[in-house]
C-alpha cells in the first residue's frame, strides 16, 4: 500500500512539474536601439517600486521582491512613451521563508555564480523602447537585459496617475531564464537530473511609481 500511494505522489510531481513547463513565456527578440535617455529623468519613487518574481520546481516554489536602483518614467500628454528601470540584484530577497535561515540560503544561492552571479552582474535593466494601448492595456516593449544577454520583449501593463503619482503596473509575465543564460538546474543545459530540476519558466511583475 506505502508503494502505490509513493507512486501516486511520484506521478503527482511529475505531472504537476510539466504542468509548470508549459506556462506561456514571452517571446523574445534581439534588442531594440533605444534613442531617448529616460535614466536622466530620475523621477521614479525607489523605496515604492519593486520588480516582484516567483520561481517553481517539482516539489514546490518560492517568491520575493528586487529592489530598483534608479529609473525613469516619461509621460507624455498623459501617455507612457518610454521608461527605463535598472534592477538592483544584490537586493533579491525571498519572502516565502523570509527571516527564516533556509531565506538566507536561497538568497545567497540566487546571487552567486550559478545563477544570476551579481558579483559580474550587479545589476539588470528593463528599457521600454514602444508602448501600444490594446483592448484597454498596454502591450510595452522593451528590452530586458539579465546577466550579459538583453532581449526584447513585450508585457502587458497598466498605467495610472493618483495626486501627482503615476504608477506603472505591468500583469504577471513569464521569461526563460535559459534565454539570459541562468543555467542552474535547467533540463535545457543538464541531462540526469530527474526531480531535481528547477522550472526555467521565471514570473515577473513590476511596479514602479513616480516621485511625489
Amino acid at each position: 500500500m506505502k508503494k502505490i500511494v509513493l507512486s501516486l505522489v511520484l506521478v503527482a510531481s511529475v505531472l504537476t512539474a510539466c504542468k509548470e513547463n508549459k506556462k506561456e513565456k514571452v517571446e523574445v527578440k534581439e534588442a531594440v536601439k533605444v534613442a531617448v535617455n529616460v535614466a536622466e529623468l530620475n523621477n521614479v519613487d525607489l523605496a515604492t517600486s519593486v520588480l516582484n518574481w516567483k520561481g517553481t520546481k517539482p516539489t514546490g516554489a518560492h517568491n520575493g521582491t528586487v529592489a530598483l536602483k534608479s529609473g525613469g518614467l516619461l509621460i507624455e500628454n498623459g501617455k507612457l512613451t518610454n521608461g527605463e528601470f535598472v534592477i538592483d540584484m544584490s537586493t533579491i530577497t525571498n519572502v516565502d521563508m523570509q527571516g527564516s535561515d533556509g531565506a538566507g540560503k536561497l538568497e545567497g544561492h540566487l546571487k552567486n555564480a550559478d545563477f544570476f552571479d551579481i558579483a559580474v552582474y550587479p545589476t539588470a535593466k528593463f528599457v521600454i523602447t514602444k508602448v501600444e494601448e490594446v483592448e484597454g492595456k498596454l502591450a510595452v516593449t522593451g528590452n530586458l537585459q539579465i546577466k550579459d544577454v538583453t532581449k526584447s520583449i513585450i508585457i502587458p501593463a497598466t498605467i495610472s496617475t493618483e495626486t501627482g503619482i503615476t504608477t506603472f503596473a505591468s500583469e504577471t509575465f513569464n521569461v526563460d531564464r535559459a534565454d539570459f543564460n541562468v543555467k542552474y538546474g535547467s533540463k535545457k543545459f543538464f541531462e540526469g537530473l530527474k526531480d531535481k530540476f528547477i522550472n526555467d519558466i521565471m514570473e515577473l511583475s513590476f511596479v514602479v511609481k513616480t516621485k511625489a
